[in-house]
């Protein structure tokens, strides 16, 4: 395991909350600006004309993809979230263990 100083580790967890706070940013514009646009869309479309052809959703589906890379970059190379929430439930699978093991002593 890398041994960080005090001061590594919240640089570290800074750039981590920065690049998540601006994925959430992303994904709360992209919701809102395709709900609308769908919305507008929808609303202008007359009755003749088919609302689910593949023109309707170019946007939103291309956005998405766009999307999905940003939230690769963000969670996919470093997925250390994943292995301390793995520490974590060990550790309290350990702990449990011995409480158990305590009680009948």
């Amino acid at each position: 395991m890398e041994d960080y100083t005090q001061e590594e580790r919240y640089i570290k967890a800074k750039e981590q909350v920065k690049k998540l706070k601006e994925f959430y940013i992303h994904l709360s514009v992209y919701i809102i600006i395709n709900v609308g646009l769908l919305l507008l869309i929808y609303i202008g479309y007359d009755v003749k004309i088919n609302f689910w052809n593949y023109g309707t959703f170019f946007t939103p589906l291309g956005w998405g993809i766009g999307l999905g890379i940003h939230a690769l970059v963000v969670f996919g190379p470093n997925l250390s979230f994943i292995k301390r929430w793995e520490q974590e439930k060990l550790n309290e699978f350990i702990n449990e263990e011995q409480q158990n093991n305590n009680q009948w002593e």
